[in-house]
């Protein structure tokens, strides 16, 4: 997929924000061909240059990025070109999905085998344990805590395992 291509995406552009901020975005948002310093980078979209190192850096740890160092020979100092690599996007994003699975069934089966009781006033939520070790009174106001049915939540819990499951598999395929 090329760079404009993902570029257009909602998704790839919401993933972009996630990894470099506000500040880093017009560095994401706009891949240079080739490499590029970050110098050049910050003087034509007009940022701080440690922003642009940071956008960088992050894009590097997240492999969307690589860097190769030049040393100049009459000053000894190291010039770093970077290259863009949006390819590996796709990946990324489904690496993401996959924890998110991991730690929505998690989640889920926590919340299917645990009772909880909560505390109107302050809304805090407490497991049975804690509730009865308080004597079913919550430890900040005194007011009474009360079971709790959360089967709503596991609901929307199991709904959303089912949706990250079919993209997941939408994605193998492809």
């Amino acid at each position: 997929m090329a760079f404009e291509d993902l570029l257009n995406d909602p998704v790839i552009q919401k993933y972009l924000h996630e990894l470099v901020g506000p500040t880093g975005m017009p560095v994401a948002a706009a891949p240079p061909e080739g490499e590029v310093t970050d110098e050049e980078l910050a003087e034509e979209l007009g940022l701080e240059l440690n922003d642009v190192r940071r956008a960088l850096f992050i894009l590097y740890e997240n492999d969307l990025a690589t860097y190769r160092r030049v040393r100049d020979e009459d000053s000894g100092w190291l010039t770093y070109l970077w290259t863009f690599h949006y390819d590996n996007i796709p990946e990324n994003l489904k690496e993401e999905m996959e924890r998110l699975l991991e730690a929505l069934e998690e989640r889920e089966e926590y919340e299917r085998t645990h009772e909880f009781y909560l505390c109107d006033v302050c809304s805090i939520r407490f497991e049975f344990g804690e509730a009865m070790d308080f004597g079913f009174e919550c430890p900040e106001c005194g007011s009474p805590i009360e079971a709790m049915e959360n089967d709503r939540l596991v609901e929307a819990m199991e709904w959303r395992l089912d949706q990250l499951k079919t993209e997941l598999n939408a994605d193998v395929g492809n």
